[in-house]
């Protein structure tokens, strides 16, 4: 597990930014984030305490499948679905598919650095 860099931009800035990198004008540095959301408040929503308890039982538990996490967690299977895959979107989950074809939800960043101005 490991930490994930989290950039606050707005879509304004972040598609000059993607052009910007697509034409050569600009380099990322290493350490700039990877991870792009709008505002503190998108973030707060994927990372709410509820998604966070998640990924501790994740992480404690390993559960094999979406039916075993569902289990521990009392959530319904689509609720679970639909939180885990806007997790793995944003790379703080992994979604493998094991032999069976069943989803095993793995933590992959437990800790979260945010990076962000006020000026754009």
């Amino acid at each position: 597990m490991s930490t994930l860099h989290i950039g606050i931009i707005s879509k304004t800035d972040f598609a000059k930014r993607s052009i910007a990198i697509a034409k050569g004008q600009y380099i990322p540095r290493k350490d700039e984030p990877k991870v792009w959301f709008e505002s503190l408040k998108s973030v707060s929503q994927v990372l709410s305490i509820e998604n966070r308890e998640l990924l501790k039982l994740i992480i404690k538990h390993q559960p094999k499948s979406l039916a075993e996490l569902e289990q521990l967690t009392e959530r319904k299977k689509s609720n679970l679905s639909r939180t885990l895959k806007t997790l793995a979107r944003y790379g703080i989950v992994e979604l493998p598919k094991d032999a069976g074809g069943k989803l095993a939800p793995v933590v992959k960043a437990t800790d979260f650095k945010i990076e962000f101005g006020i000026d754009g």
